[in-house]
């Protein structure tokens, strides 16, 4: 049962009449009737019928409990006790006509990405860890902003200032207002929270392992690079090396990284950008062996990192390696490539074979690919054209007598072999001059030449050069190498118990590293930096280290929801839920206000499917503002 309000206009002036009204249901639906006319009724009169029409909304039975009330979209909340004491208890007018929809805001991913934050603890360790200062924005808090930004929508720190966080509902959710939301405050928080990365590695190394139940024993290393915008004078690191992302015009720093199996990651470092990825494992292997223990610890790098020297390093502190070799390497073990014994197949199209080396120290493992052949095949051939349609161009150059330099000729050759390394050595080349024979022929049968008419001749006409001529053919050795080696690689290994099916199957989740690389990159926009001083790189990429720990719990989380392993496409759904404010013009004790319901839009159903999955629940309302009475 409930109240309704009845106004009646009557010798020109408004009644208000009041009527107790009770819904029940038909077999056509939901019907409501009037139970008694109340008349006119004062403002107490008004709550005392109210509150007597709740108690009345109980079913019959030995029992008395309440109905169940569907909750509706004006429904107040338990955190709105200091607005409700500012209404009363007296029903409240509301103007249907004014009700409007203002400051549409994007909720769901920010929400979800909240979440995720306060899932790792982040938020619980940073209050901790982080100094307190008197700023209306604590350095906690600033920190989740640069995370959540750098998640949801990866860019600049003018661009939150300017653009996102204004567009989302964090102000609801930090209890944070976007005017103290500036670049400033963003670039300090990141200075103040570099100093704790230790902390923050420690602290995910513990919260990971707790939520996803992590083996550490198997450690994925790899190194990469990212590229800067500027000059960047005010960081030492920045320096040209080799660019993975093809950007060897650009300074640039290298990143090693230290993933688990599942790619959740356990550590990483920062590395000037001409450092070679072989000149790290020292450092890498000791550092996280102070963080986190050196016990059982198994290392999977590739072929970067391979030297005597860094082998040697890692059985010295009795850990354990599976590391792929240079593809030179491979020529040792001819023998064993040609033999078609001891093959065992590790999955459709791949093979391996195991092979100990002569002092028992190593095992080498031996692996090729039906669908690596394939490719590599396919390489060599376009190579082989290519070099193929140069030597034509240059035949054709010495024949019309515009290439007629032989170290010309040898440098269009030597540049021609570098652009198709893969096929260089696949003809062998040959450059020289063509030699008149019939001129040659009279010279040596004219007895009468006198050699010093001859010089004298010689010095008084200029000297023409005999004409270039180049000729090629194929190098049948290297034919059958190329053969014999398309579609194998070689891994080396000092854990001699183990079978080659299980060490090429450690060694090949390799490929989760190179992936968090691909993530961070592409996905969190990890390059370029622009960021100019040393620590404030380096904080940018803490930054993204953390929001990739972010990616790989929801990763992780949605893996176990049986919703594939695709983040971006959830939360490219979960941002179409939007939080906007309900204004709704009211009338109390007669004066005018206007009371402001932050609510949350209804998934659709897609939506609801995700987050049911998920297991969460979207609120309902985020907050309600009373406005004060209007002038």
């Amino acid at each position: 049962m409930f109240l309704r309000r009845f106004q009646k206009r009557k010798n020109g002036k408004s009644h208000v009449y009041w009527a107790l009204v009770e819904t029940y249901r038909t077999a056509k639906g939901p019907r409501q009737r009037i139970v008694s006319y109340l008349g006119e009724l004062k403002e107490s009169e008004q709550s005392g019928w109210a509150q007597l029409s709740a108690k009345l909304n109980t079913t019959s039975g030995d029992q008395q409990k309440p109905s169940r009330v569907q909750q509706s979209l004006f429904d107040p909340l338990p955190h709105d006790d200091e607005v409700d004491a500012k209404l009363g208890s007296q029903p409240v007018l509301v103007d249907l006509k004014g009700i409007r929809l203002e400051r549409t805001r994007d909720f769901g991913d920010v929400w979800l990405a909240w979440g995720l934050w306060r899932l790792l603890g982040l938020d619980v360790l940073l209050e901790q860890e982080m100094r307190h200062s008197r700023a209306t924005v604590p350095w906690h808090i600033v920190a989740a902003i640069l995370t959540v930004a750098r998640f949801c929508e990866p860019s600049s720190e003018l661009h939150i200032e300017t653009t996102w966080y204004r567009r989302t509902a964090l102000e609801d959710l930090l209890h944070v207002s976007p005017e103290t939301v500036h670049t400033d405050r963003l670039y300090a928080g990141l200075d103040e929270l570099l100093p704790h990365k230790e902390t923050i590695e420690k602290h995910l190394q513990q919260r990971l392992g707790q939520l996803f139940d992590l083996d550490y024993e198997l450690l994925l290393y790899d190194v990469t690079s990212t590229y800067f915008e500027g000059q960047c004078k005010g960081n030492p690191q920045a320096k040209r090396g080799y660019s993975r992302d093809k950007r060897s015009d650009c300074l640039q720093v290298c990143i090693a990284l230290v993933v688990t199996t599942d790619g959740m990651p356990l550590g990483y470092e920062v590395f000037a950008g001409n450092r070679h990825d072989s000149t790290t494992v020292e450092e890498i292997v000791e550092t996280m062996e102070e963080k986190h223990g050196k016990a059982n610890r198994i290392w999977v790098m590739d072929r970067g990192m391979v030297s005597e020297s860094n082998l040697s390093f890692v059985r010295r502190r009795e850990g354990s390696y599976i590391v792929g070799t240079p593809k030179a390497t491979l020529r040792k073990f001819e023998a064993a490539l040609v033999e078609q014994k001891d093959w065992s197949e590790v999955e459709a199209g791949v093979e391996v074979k195991l092979v100990r080396s002569p002092d028992g120290e190593e095992t080498f493992i031996l692996a090729r690919s039906a669908e690596r052949r394939e490719k590599e095949k396919a390489i060599h051939e376009r190579f082989i054209q290519r070099m193929e349609e140069g030597l034509q161009k240059l035949q054709a150059a010495m024949k019309s007598g515009r290439l007629h330099d032989e170290a010309t000729a040898h440098r269009r050759l030597g540049r021609l072999q570098g652009k198709n390394s893969r096929a260089a050595k696949a003809f062998d080349v040959k450059i020289e001059r063509v030699v008149d024979e019939t001129m040659q022929a009279k010279a040596s049968n004219d007895p009468t030449t006198n050699e010093d008419a001859q010089n004298k001749d010689d010095q008084q006409k200029p000297k023409k050069k005999l004409p270039l001529q180049i000729t090629w053919q194929r190098n049948e050795q290297w034919a059958e190498w190329a053969c014999l080696s398309e579609g194998c690689y070689l891994l080396r290994s000092n854990l001699n118990d183990t079978d080659a099916k299980t060490l090429w199957k450690h060694y090949i989740q390799l490929t989760e590293a190179e992936w968090a690389f691909r993530i961070a990159k592409d996905e969190l926009v990890l390059r370029p930096i622009w960021h100019h001083k040393e620590d404030r790189v380096k904080a940018h990429i803490l930054v993204c280290f953390l929001a990739y720990a972010m990616w790989k719990t929801l990763s992780g989380w949605m893996r176990r929801s049986g919703l594939g392993d695709a983040p971006r496409s959830l939360l490219d759904e979960l941002v179409k839920i939007k939080s906007g404010d309900i204004v709704l013009p009211v009338s109390v004790n007669s004066c005018s206000r206007t009371v402001r319901l932050r609510c949350v839009t209804e998934p659709d159903t897609e939506q609801k499917l995700l987050l049911h999955r998920l297991g969460i629940t979207l609120p309902k309302r985020l907050g309600t503002e009373l406005m004060p009475p209007q002038m």
